[in-house]
């Protein structure tokens, strides 16, 4: 079902109502939940499940996932840290994960961004060139 321009600039507006110092707040998400739910707008149903879809596009804009074909050791893990926390700012949630197809190097993804520099990344693009 199509979303009218109304939901979604509403919804934009209650995500953007959701921060607190920069950070998503959950007893403010939990108080505009129920304020919707309790005076039941029109298309309120359409409202919260775009809001929803707002929300966890958010979460993932502050989730860091480091994949490697082996575990880092805690010098390289805080410096791509530090260099993603320069980039996105303070206040991402990272997670290491050991991934052997790889092969060596590393992959980082931040919401939708992904910087590979695996082996095995480099190894399908050169078969894609010959």
């Amino acid at each position: 079902m199509k979303i009218s321009k109304d939901i979604r600039r509403l919804s934009r507006n209650l995500v953007r109502a959701s921060f607190v110092e920069g950070a998503l707040d959950r007893e403010r998400i939990n108080a505009v939940v129920q304020s919707i739910v309790a005076s039941k707008p029109r298309h309120y149903i359409q409202l919260l499940e775009n809001y929803q879809r707002l929300l966890r596009l958010e979460v993932e804009k502050r989730r860091a996932t480091i994949e490697s074909a082996a575990a880092l050791d805690p010098g390289a893990s805080r410096e791509i840290v530090s260099g993603l926390e320069r980039k996105y700012g303070a206040g991402l949630t990272t997670e290491f994960v050991i991934n052997p197809a790889l092969l060596g190097g590393v992959r980082v993804r931040v919401g939708s961004d992904v910087w590979d520099s695996s082996v095995r990344n480099r190894l399908e693009r050169l078969q894609q060139q010959l």
